[in-house]
């Protein structure tokens, strides 16, 4: 599954549409988008960035960028999974887990979530720590195969892959967008600066 070929490839077709079948769309029930899709619009809304890689390779190029155009190439990334921290331990950082060190937060999540553009997160990424304890900036990497329709669906996706001991402090991150953090729609919500590092897997 190609991400992008896929949602370019749809808005070429919606520009090429003439007024008759405009008109006659609009009586039609609305056709529901594609998961990944539906995702791709609703995190894209809510402030979020996201870098689209088709290998591992791809992602650490990707990486690389991300630290190169916020001048954080000599920032300490906060990395509390250590199984991440393995994937790309040829990178070159500073990284730490301890949280006062960390300028960003480089994590993976549970799960993605194609309803409200939000990610799933529990104690397997941010241990026992509240979201305001951590830094404003994330880079999150996930795969495509994590995108679900709805929150449900992620928890019990959760449950399933971990039967032994189900992992605490599950919560979701949605707001992307440091300017709003102010907004009173956003009250009781931890804003981030974030960036997605999106990997086909499928």
């Amino acid at each position: 599954m190609n991400l992008f070929r896929k949602i370019f490839s749809t808005k070429f077709k919606e520009e090429k549409k003439t007024p008759e079948k405009e008109e006659r769309d609009k009586y039609l029930p609305k056709k529901e988008l594609p998961v990944d899709e539906l995702f791709t619009v609703n995190f894209n809304q809510n402030g979020g960035k996201f870098l689209y890689s088709e290998s591992l390779e791809e992602a650490q190029e990707f990486l690389q960028k991300i630290l190169k155009e916020n001048n954080w190439k000599d920032k300490t990334a906060l990395i509390l999974n250590s199984k991440l921290k393995q994937k790309f331990k040829n990178f070159e950082w500073q990284t730490t887990k301890n949280i006062s060190d960390g300028y960003f937060l480089f994590t993976t999540c549970e799960y993605l979530i194609a309803n409200d553009g939000s990610l799933l997160i529990s104690s397997n990424q941010i241990a026992e720590k509240k979201l305001k304890e951590l830094p404003k900036n994330f880079i999150v990497f996930a795969s495509t195969s994590q995108i679900v329709q709805t929150i449900g669906q992620g928890l019990q996706g959760i449950k399933a892959k971990n039967k032994k001991k189900i992992p605490s402090n599950i919560t979701t991150i949605k707001h992307f967008k440091i300017d709003d953090e102010a907004n009173f729609m956003n009250y009781g919500s931890s804003t981030k600066n974030l960036y997605l590092l999106l990997l086909e897997d499928l």
